[in-house]
């Protein structure tokens, strides 16, 4: 058992570098149009940022461009409505909550949804803060529309 608070240091860490490699074959311009040609076809901002990496090589898009996937997709008219962190967790809560129709005496999974739920309340109280989401949006009547 775990005795410290301290955690543990095993995550790989980014560069510090102001400019792109010198490896990078791409203008700024070429990875802006890349990233809304990706997102044209239905990809999230952090799935945009590992197809980059694994196929395209480009290790961080903000290096190149000066601007992260959501401003470059916020620019040209084609962030999503909801952030993606808020979107999983809703999806997950969605998943755990048909699960627990048809298991109701499952304690753990129960205790389960209310984590989520609570960190889906804390995100929604943040991105309503810094007016990624309207003042009126709530989540309670996104479950009504979920469960009919």
């Amino acid at each position: 058992m775990r005795k410290r608070k301290k955690k543990g240091k095993s995550h790989s860490t980014r560069p510090a570098r102001e400019g792109p490699p010198s490896w990078i074959k791409y203008s700024p311009e070429e990875v802006e149009n890349l990233v809304c040609e990706l997102a044209r076809r239905g990809y999230g901002p952090s799935m945009i940022g590992i197809i980059l990496r694994d196929q395209y090589g480009i290790p961080l898009v903000k290096q190149i461009t000066g601007k992260k996937i959501c401003q470059i997709l916020e620019e040209h008219g084609l962030a999503p409505d909801i952030p993606e962190d808020l979107s999983n967790l809703i999806k997950r809560a969605a998943r755990l909550r048909r699960h627990l129709e048809e298991h109701p005496k499952d304690y753990h999974s129960k205790r389960g949804l209310q984590l989520i739920e609570s960190k889906i309340h804390r995100l929604v109280k943040y991105y309503k803060r810094v007016g990624r989401l309207p003042k009126d949006w709530d989540y309670r009547s996104l479950i009504t529309q979920l469960s009919v």
